[in-house]
């Protein structure tokens, strides 16, 4: 069956329980009711802090068949997953499901415990490096789940995604389960994302290498919802948050889109008191951000907030009064760690909070622009952003969908060419961001606006900004590199790309290894 961007879809798919097309990006309404933990009791004089994951793992009952969930803020410093699947290969368990919500090189152990039955799902809303190479060659015998940020949320507030434990990677905690993740010798900032895990799995775990005295301070989860604390002695590298590209490029072509980019949204009219932001920690949209920076200075604009992953960036313009607010779910580098800890126009944020759809209002629904990025973009301005040109899962959503769905402008930039190859095309490999939700793409060769926005078609051109259709800029890209070469994959669906709705997107198929 097509869905409604025109992606085929099958009506079954070994693994995976429901199958629910695409229908819109507003066309999906709920009709449930959100899911609830397990009620407990603790008395007075029982403790939480065990000794090690080995009793923990015996004290829950960890059994076969579980889901057990992981936060990605350590992004490549994280320790815990492969700390824990390590246990549970020891313990002799089979047949688990790894919710993680981030895959990063880190993580290549997995695949072993996949190959030895350890593992046999995976539910995640990005991956990259060897664990997701082995995907897309067919690691896992069921396909892997690929949400959204916000979606993720919601899968596991309304009990599509039901955690048995959540394995919290703590940066500091009480012995009583109050944790937060700006003190510690491993502090990573927000932990935006375990709030979901935390508030609606069975049992929820802390793992720390720091105990602090009770009650602890800030608290970022409480608590009432964790059952277990345990004291290892290291969680993870905070140097591996940084991804290495958040940092403002230094090379012409990208400053040139990234000027350009800031030209639009002054065009939009939409920099003024109160403006809402997000961007990328990709060195464009940072660049971006720093031109907006220029504008909203020589105006006198004082934004409400910038929203998402936070970068140093952002955290200077919030000291230097630019923004009132940073809402927070996860810190890019070391500063955005250090000002949360300090800042209390700081704030930290779920993942429900941040993109989830299926609540009374997410952050990303009060945005006025967000600038993404893009592995590729077809003619009806659908995107891609996970897998690469040669058909391997590479990245995924994280929040691309959700805050392009929530934000009145979305704009694309990218380099028209990318590693010589058209980024524009008919049909992109693998739908992830529906394009009635994409209004703008920014190159160093024009500018295309989805036709659905008329209204900032006739802004730019009065603005003498370089519009161009897209069909324009494509055959343009293809004077220079010539049309590329269709991906060839084979049958078996290695992933589904759930929309954040949790409706199908499109399906992801085998790539020779």
């Amino acid at each position: 069956m097509k869905n409604a961007i025109g992606r085929e879809i099958p009506e079954t798919i070994s693994g995976i329980a429901a199958i629910k097309p695409f229908a819109g990006a507003f066309a999906t309404s709920p009709k449930m009711t959100r899911q609830a933990p397990k009620v407990k009791t603790i008395k007075p004089t029982d403790r939480k802090l065990v000794d090690s994951l080995v009793e923990v793992f015996k004290k829950i009952p960890v059994t076969d068949g579980m889901t057990l969930s992981f936060h990605h803020h350590f992004r490549n410093g994280d320790g815990v997953v492969n700390m824990v699947l390590a246990t549970a290969a020891q313990l002799g368990l089979k047949n688990l499901t790894v919710a993680l919500s981030s895959v990063f090189p880190i993580h290549a152990p997995i695949i072993e415990h996949v190959k030895n039955g350890v593992v046999t799902g995976l539910d995640t809303n990005y991956m990259s490096g060897p664990v997701a190479q082995a995907v897309s060659t067919g690691l896992f015998d069921k396909p892997v789940v690929l949400r959204t940020h916000g979606g993720r949320g919601r899968a596991i507030e309304c009990g599509q995604l039901k955690i048995d434990v959540a394995f919290i990677a703590a940066p500091a905690a009480d012995e009583y389960g109050n944790l937060n993740g700006v003190e510690g010798p491993a502090a990573c900032g927000s932990l935006g994302y375990a709030f979901p895990d935390a508030q609606y799995a069975d049992y929820v775990v802390a793992v720390t290498d720091y105990i602090g005295e009770y009650p602890l301070s800030p608290i970022s989860i409480p608590q009432t919802r964790v059952d277990y604390v345990v004291k290892v002695e290291c969680v993870g590298d905070p140097k591996g948050i940084v991804s290495g590209t958040t940092r403002i490029t230094k090379d012409p072509v990208g400053l040139k889109i990234a000027e350009t980019a800031a030209k639009v949204i002054q065009a939009t009219g939409l920099i003024k008191n109160g403006f809402a932001f997000q961007t990328g920690a990709g060195g464009a949209s940072l660049a971006t951000a720093a031109f907006v920076r220029k504008m909203m200075e020589k105006d006198k604009v004082v934004g409400s907030f910038a929203l998402g992953g936070i970068t140093g960036y952002m955290v200077d313009m919030l000291e230097s009064g630019l923004f009132k607010r940073l809402m927070d779910v996860q810190g890019f580098d070391l500063e955005a760690i250090r000002s949360l800890s300090t800042n209390p126009n700081h704030l930290e944020i779920g993942a429900d909070f941040y993109a989830s759809p299926f609540n009374a209002g997410c952050a990303v629904n009060q945005l006025d622009v967000v600038i993404l990025g893009a592995t590729e973009m077809d003619t009806d301005f659908n995107v891609n952003v996970v897998t690469g040109s040669d058909g391997v899962i590479m990245g995924g959503s994280g929040g691309h969908a959700d805050a392009a769905a929530g934000a009145k402008v979305t704009i694309i930039v990218a380099n028209l060419l990318r590693g010589r190859l058209p980024i524009i095309v008919d049909k992109v490999l693998t739908a992830t961001t529906p394009g009635e939700t994409i209004d703008v793409l920014v190159t160093e060769r024009g500018v295309a606006v989805n036709p659905l926005r008329a209204d900032l078609k006739e802004k730019f051109l009065a603005a003498g900004l370089p519009v161009k259709d897209i069909q324009e800029l494509k055959q343009l890209a293809e004077k220079i590199a010539g049309a590329p070469k269709a991906v060839k994959t084979g049958e078996k669906i290695v992933a589904v790309v759930e929309y954040r709705d949790g409706t199908i997107i499109d399906v992801v198929r085998q790539v020779e290894g």
